[in-house]
């Protein structure tokens, strides 16, 4: 049951400049502080089902236009995540250590 077909997902980087990062979870899952802080959950409605995901942009405006653009009126709120991490240094490996001779 998703909201998002692959290609949708793919041009929203292209389009609006939003990456998906969980599509139709449970409010637990997309309140985790194991994401960049500026992350934003979207609450919508699909079929009298509301659902939720978690999506980041560096404007608001911009998850509200495709939001609205794809669900209309179902969209109901758009606020804050819980992340915890720099937006900057989000999906960087950490170097590996070098050998002391």
């Amino acid at each position: 049951m998703y909201s998002w077909t692959q290609s949708e997902k793919d041009n929203s980087k292209k389009l609006y400049g939003v990456e998906i990062m969980i599509e139709n979870g449970t409010l637990e899952q997309v309140k985790t502080k194991d994401c960049p802080n500026d992350a934003r959950i979207v609450t919508y409605e699909v079929d009298g089902e509301i659902r939720y995901d978690l999506t980041r942009s560096q404007k608001a405006v911009n998850i509200f236009d495709m939001y609205y653009d794809k669900f209309g009126k179902g969209v109901k709120d758009i606020q804050y995540g819980e992340g915890r991490h720099n937006p900057k240094l989000w999906g960087i490996q950490a170097p590996k250590a070098k050998k002391k001779k």
